[in-house]
């Protein structure tokens, strides 16, 4: 299997402007929203381009938003629905395939779906470039995801001009939606509020629900809020932890908000204060301040991108480890070393620079 590595255009980036490109990145959210100035680039280069992407069917009602994406492919879990996606893809005849991925299950879809020309990482994993017919090279582990993403964009013939965009198509009906959420709630979308996220998918990323419940009492003390908690079904279990230490009134939207509808409703609060999780990426997407806890990660490769955001770090020396399990003493040191305190004043901060704003 012949494959280059360079980081010139690909010599059919002049014939795409009619071109069908197939875009697999099929997790995780957060990645999902790094992916977005990707598709900028692509249909700035070449607006006649059609553009589908491969995602996870839990992911696809997000990417259905994104503008820009023409068709949304969906995939369920398990090698041998990626392999009969693989085999069905064959008949859509794309012109080239961009992997973001850089697995092996995703370069594998790229070469079973017939196309000529597919393109990813020169460092993917599992050995995912062998797959590839151009590997783009990244000079560097020690940047944001943002980035290394258009490097590929670069790479094919649609460089990056002016800043990243990152691009939702907000319904009509999604509105309506978080509006009439919220009045439920008793509140008006256009009101300040505070979102907050409690949960995130790594154990090791998460502070502790006890500082979330501190600043939550800070903030309702200094009479700014309403704060609105937010996630999936999945993270009840988390807020209704917190519900327990706080005798603070806050609004729960955890499992309430459809995750196509998140930009909508994150788009209206006047800061957020997170986990590193998906929702995040997805405020500092759609131009919302955030005040971000890391710990395991780095804020480096996937913090909150763009101007205007706070991220509080510990000068842990075992920091940034990647890691789901903590093996430092005392365990999760990096991020229960950050205090509600200065949490709470991160996100006074970002208030008061709102309020100045409105």
């Amino acid at each position: 299997m012949q494959s280059v590595t360079h980081t010139d255009p690909l010599p059919i980036s002049s014939a795409l402007h009619h071109g069908r490109i197939l875009l697999i990145k099929p997790s995780s959210l957060g990645d999902i929203v790094h992916t977005l100035p990707v598709v900028s680039a692509i249909k700035a280069q070449w607006p006649g381009v059609h553009l589908t992407w491969v995602v996870k069917r839990r992911w696809a009602e997000l990417v259905r938003r994104v503008d820009g994406v023409d068709r949304v492919w969906p995939v369920d879990d398990g090698a041998v629905n990626w392999v009969k996606q693989g085999w069905a893809l064959r008949a859509e005849r794309f012109d080239l395939a961009v992997d973001l991925q850089g697995l092996f299950r995703s370069g594998a879809v790229a070469w079973l779906s017939g196309v000529p020309l597919r393109i990813g990482f020169a460092n993917g994993r599992e050995g995912s470039p062998w797959f590839y017919t151009t590997r783009v090279p990244v000079p560097s582990l020690e940047m944001h995801a943002v980035d290394r993403y258009l490097l590929v964009a670069g790479a094919m013939g649609a460089p990056l001009q002016g800043s990243p965009q990152f691009r939702f198509n907000v319904l009509d009906e999604d509105r309506a939606i978080v509006r009439n959420i919220l009045s439920e709630k008793g509140i008006s979308v256009d009101q300040p509020w505070v979102a907050m996220n409690v949960s995130a998918r790594w154990q090791t990323k998460r502070w502790p629900l006890s500082s979330f419940a501190a600043v939550l009492d800070r903030l309702h003390g200094e009479g700014r809020g309403p704060v609105v908690v937010i996630g999936s079904a999945e993270d009840r279990c988390d807020v209704e932890a917190m519900r327990a230490v706080t005798t603070t009134p806050f609004i729960d939207l955890a499992g309430a908000v459809p995750l196509g509808c998140l930009p909508a409703l994150l788009s209206k609060a006047a800061a957020m204060l997170t986990n590193d999780s998906g929702p995040m990426h997805i405020a500092a997407a759609v131009g919302v301040p955030v005040v971000a806890l890391f710990g395991p990660t780095s804020e480096v490769r996937t913090g909150p991108y763009g101007a205007g955001h706070r991220v509080l770090t510990s000068a842990v020396p075992c920091r940034p480890c990647f890691s789901r399990v903590c093996r430092h003493a005392p365990e999760l040191e990096c991020l229960r070393s950050l205090t509600p305190e200065e949490a709470a004043e991160a996100v006074r901060h970002l208030l008061t620079a709102h309020a100045i704003s409105s």
